[in-house]
This record gives structure tokens, sequence and C-alpha cells, in this order.
């Protein structure tokens, strides 16, 4: 097989759906066989596999992440998300010597505080202080708001040292030492996430040289990622969802990049539903640093993103509707069947998706 110039699959008489259905909950799920959940990356960020679906010929194609360069239009602007995780699950006990777990959620103005999830939230009084290592400290100031203040300032500084990376729920396993790295992505820099911009983890610094050297070029922006991105929608009709709001900014010198490209030509490439959410925020409000709580799913027409590359989502979930927005709700349905089938590894540390 020639992974270079694989043939590609042609959709058979994909379903039909009606404007109706899109937006019904009901067509967002998929069965997924427990086993094709990737509980740890691959060895290799790069050699994830990558299938490529072309929306407009309605075709699919399967290679590896490190032969992106064959798929990618010339020359394209990358679009890429440099948020970093905060090691935002915390590991205490109360004065009684029973267990306390703390995932931060977001920080409060005064710089000691955050909004958290707390467990066991029951047991806990308001006023009652949790001890963590190396000196940190909390007291739960409103239980009934879930905030906690910590007896040191700007505690994201401390957190390397007694925080733990938050892989999501359906990992399976302990977080561990590798995960530090593996679950970042080798351009992040800004602290604020509390998951990682998946797409980007099969990025190696050498795939993006290689990127580079063929006259592509990366743009990096920052959406700082709450917990709210593991929320399903639950309403009926989707278009009922209230979307979570997150952090953003572009720079100046990036909206700058972004319309050069679209002037030229030049296709841009998101890297991953944060990137996307981004550009398309800042096209339809003109504000370059803000909080996103845009909701984009199937109708929704893209005014900069031209390419998508993503990972395979949950069902019911925001990406996995944006990815149908992106790809058209029948064709990218059908890739996730096919995916399955062909047993590709599905969410954060599973295989990627390009959509052109």
């Amino acid at each position: 097989m020639n992974l270079k110039n694989p043939k590609p699959s042609k959709t058979a008489n994909p379903p039909s759906t009606t404007p109706s259905d899109i937006y019904r909950l009901g067509s967002y799920f998929y069965h997924l066989p427990e086993e094709l959940i990737a509980q740890r990356p691959c060895e290799r960020r790069d050699q994830a596999r990558l299938m490529i679906i072309d929306r407009h010929e309605g075709t699919i194609r399967h290679d590896s992440f490190s032969h992106l360069k064959h798929y990618l239009p010339d020359p394209s602007l990358i679009v890429i998300n440099n948020s970093r995780v905060i090691p935002a699950r915390l590991l205490g006990h109360r004065s009684t010597g029973g267990a306390v777990e703390i995932f931060l959620l977001s920080p409060l103005k005064d710089g000691y505080s955050f909004e958290v999830l707390l467990r066991p939230l029951k047991k806990m009084r308001e006023g009652e202080t949790i001890d963590f290592s190396d000196g940190v400290r909390a007291v739960v100031s409103n239980k009934e708001k879930r905030i906690v203040r910590f007896n040191k300032k700007n505690i994201i500084k401390h957190l390397q040292k007694i925080g733990h990376i938050p892989l999501p729920p359906y990992i399976k396993r302990p977080d561990t030492s590798h995960d530090r790295e593996d679950y970042q992505t080798v351009y992040a820099k800004k602290f604020g996430s509390v998951a990682s911009p998946t797409a980007g983890l099969h990025f190696t610094n050498d795939l993006m040289n290689e990127l580079r050297n063929h006259g592509h070029r990366f743009l990096e922006l920052t959406l700082h990622i709450n917990y709210g991105t593991f929320k399903p929608v639950e309403c009926p009709d989707i278009r009922s969802h209230q979307m979570h709001a997150e952090p953003y900014k572009l720079t100046q010198a990036g909206l700058k990049s972004i319309l050069e490209a679209k002037k030229k030509s030049f296709p841009v490439v998101a890297v991953g539903s944060t990137s996307c959410r981004v550009l398309e925020s800042v096209n339809h409000s003109g504000i370059l640093e803000g909080h996103s709580n845009m909701f984009i799913y199937p109708n929704y027409k893209f005014k900069i993103t031209d390419a998508l590359i993503t990972n395979f989502h949950l069902p019911y979930s925001t990406l996995l509707m944006l990815a149908c927005a992106f790809g058209g709700y029948d064709l990218v349905m059908k890739a996730y069947q096919e995916a399955i089938n062909k047993r590709y590894r599905f969410y954060s540390y599973g295989d990627a998706m390009l959509i052109l």
C-alpha cells in the first residue's frame, strides 16, 4: 500500500438527512466499542493515524499524521492554540484525615480564590480547611458556589509540585509523570486550560519544521479550555443548548496574518475546534481578546476556516457538532463509522482527522 497516495474510498449513498434531523440531539449518537477509547498516546506523536475527508469530492482516505504535508494545500496558514494545561487536580485531606479532591475551574479576581469541583462536597463544611503538600492550604469560603481560597497567591505557580494532570474521565487510569508532557502540545506556552487542545497533540517539532520547509506558516492564538468542554448537549433540539464561555486572545499581528492569507487565497487551517472557534468568533465580533461562547453546529457558514484538523469526539458533544458543521453531517458521521470499522483510536489520545 502506498501511504503517500492511498486510494480514496467514495462514500456510497450516505443517509439523507433532513434539515430538522441535524438539529435533533439523537442524530449525534454513535456506538463506540470501549476498547477503541485510547488510554495512552502513540509512542511517537506523529504516528497517529490520519483520516482525510474531502468534503467537495465526498471521499475518505487513510494515512499517518506524519504524512500531513501530502494533503495540506500549499501554502497554508496553520492556526494553533498555544494554551498549556495546568495540573488542575489537587489531592488533599481534611483536619479529620479524610481525603479531599479539588478540580480547579476558574480563578477569581482576588488572585487567591478559585471556583472548583469539590469531592466529597456533601461532607465539607463552609470554613473548613483542606491541607495539601508543599505548605499549600485552602479554605472552603463558599460551599454553595464551590469557592475555595488558597493561602498562597497565584496558586497556578505551585501546581507543578502539588497538582495532577486532569486526564479526561474516559481515560480509566491514574495520571503518571509522562502525562505531564504527553497531554501537552509541543508548542504549549500559556498556562490556563484544564483540558488539552488535543488535535495539536500529533505535531512534533520535526513535523512542524518539515511543514515550514514546504511553505506552510504557523500562527499561534490562545483559548483556555475549561471543564465545560466535557459537558454533553442535553437539549432535544441542539439549538437550545447554552454554550460555555472560554477566554481567548488573538494578537493584532495574528489578525494581520489571517487577513493577508485570505487576501492571497492561502487556505487557513484550524488545528482543533478551539482554534476554529477563535477564528470564527473574532470574525463575528471583531474582538481580539475576550470570551467566546460561540456554538457552531450544522448550517453554520464558516467565514475564516478553510480546513480543519481535529480528533474523534464523544457522542452528543459540541465538538462533534462543530466537525459535522464543517465537514457536512452525513459525510462526517459516515467517516466516524468507517473509523470504528477500521479500529481507529478515539478521543484525547486517539487518532486524527483532516477535513478539506
